[in-house]
């Protein structure tokens, strides 16, 4: 029996497959195309092909992210906070609290030792502090956003980003650039100011340790670290963090197929 799980958010279509015990991963997918693309359908598509399964071998599967409505082929649908509390979970036994950035809205989640949600914060209503804000500047600075990490940790004096709206931050940017400072340095300060965003958001929660991220954003170091500064606590990675919703969808059909 293999269960499957979507994830189909604002920016990325993620897809998880896992094995009959419901924590065996045996094959993943991440497309580039979210919400109103064929995004979603892609990455089923290759996570089947990469597992060398057929859509009739999947036993239950389960659909979360901001596009869940619009999957109308899984047999369960879940929240995005459901799903990658229970994806993180499974990479992390032990974790209690979860900082998930996305394209679009960043998720603080705590939980009990028993893997519980017992609270969570969102912010949804401003890209300062998002994936969004940093495909923004990474466009500005004509980089791929997978690259902004790498280039930050070249930074020797990071430049201060104080505003905290998209639009202007744009502006500082392109001020700071025309003023001479060095690209690095620049690109430090914006990890720096969605790191500083993000906890503040954070810090309305309650945080227990272990703390994770989630979401795309998890694998810009940059970001992590400044992040871990600002919180004063260890920030636990995974390369798999971008697919931790679509892993907890995967657990959670095999959850709901148990029962």
């Amino acid at each position: 029996m293999y269960f499957f799980g979507l994830d189909i958010g604002s920016t990325t279509s993620k897809c998880a497959i896992l094995g009959e015990d419901g924590t065996r991963l045996v094959a993943t997918s991440l497309v580039t195309a979210g919400i109103g693309t064929a995004g979603a359908e892609q990455a089923v598509a290759e996570a089947l092909a990469a597992a060398g399964l057929t859509p009739e071998e999947v036993s239950a599967s389960a659909v979360t992210g901001y596009g869940r409505h619009s999957w109308k082929k899984a047999d369960y649908e879940a929240s995005e906070l459901t799903c990658h509390a229970l994806g993180a979970r499974l990479v992390f036994p032990d974790v209690r609290s979860i900082i998930d950035i996305g394209g679009q809205d960043a998720k603080v989640i705590s939980l009990d030792a028993a893997g519980r949600m017992n609270g969570f914060l969102m912010n949804d209503k401003c890209a300062a502090g998002t994936g969004r804000f940093l495909d923004v500047m990474a466009a500005i600075l004509q980089l791929p956003v997978s690259a902004l990490g790498d280039e930050a940790a070249k930074s020797e004096k990071p430049a201060a980003i104080s505003s905290t709206c998209t639009v202007f931050a744009e502006s500082e940017v392109i001020s700071q650039l025309s003023s001479g400072a060095k690209r690095e340095d620049v690109i430090a300060g914006i990890c720096r100011s969605v790191a500083v965003r993000t906890a503040g958001l954070a810090k309305r929660q309650v945080l227990n340790a272990p703390l994770c991220m989630s979401g795309g954003v998890a694998a810009n170091a940059a970001v992590r670290q400044a992040l871990s500064e600002e919180l004063g606590m260890e920030i636990l990675y995974s390369e798999q963090a971008q697919l931790f919703g679509a892993i907890g969808a995967a657990r959670l059909a095999w959850q709901k197929h148990r029962k």
